[in-house]
């Protein structure tokens, strides 16, 4: 389920079913390091939504976490991002990043943070996109799999 109204409409009388919140974390930079950042995240919401697409009817994608500070400094307002989508109801909260700063945060509180590294799309045929995104998926969903259990 996306973010969208008709999508959250469903949520809410199906939010028995639906117990996973899905939130990507996207870096926004405006120095020398721009292009890669807007690759990561151009990376991250395309797999978001094929990861939303896999598991409809038990995730909803969430609205990006876009930050412009060192993750260890987004850390407690994405903290409270997690509590509020718990207390909204949600058993679970992953969050999906290209941005391999978050990996020194990884701790038990961030237990559900998967980091992927990017791959440049920019000269991709959109076939090409849906292959890698399809490639990517089969390393990260027995992942998610391992933090439902």
């Amino acid at each position: 389920m996306k973010w969208n109204v008709k999508d959250i409409e469903l949520f809410m009388s199906e939010k028995e079913y639906v117990d996973t919140a899905l939130i990507p974390l996207v870096s926004v930079q405006f120095d020398t390091h721009m292009k890669r950042a807007a690759e990561q995240g151009e990376f991250i919401q395309l797999l978001s939504m094929h990861l939303e697409r896999q598991f409809k009817g038990r995730m909803v994608l969430l609205p990006s976490f876009a930050y412009v500070q060192e993750p260890e400094e987004e850390l407690d307002l994405l903290m409270k991002w997690k509590q509020n989508a718990k207390a909204g109801g949600f058993t679970n909260v992953f969050f999906l990043t290209a941005d391999k700063r978050w990996n020194t945060l990884v701790e038990e509180s961030m237990a559900s943070l998967f980091y992927v590294p990017s791959i440049p799309l920019e000269h991709l045929e959109e076939k090409y996109k849906h292959a890698a995104m399809e490639d990517q998926l089969k390393t990260l969903i027995p992942k998610m799999i391992k933090n439902w259990g």
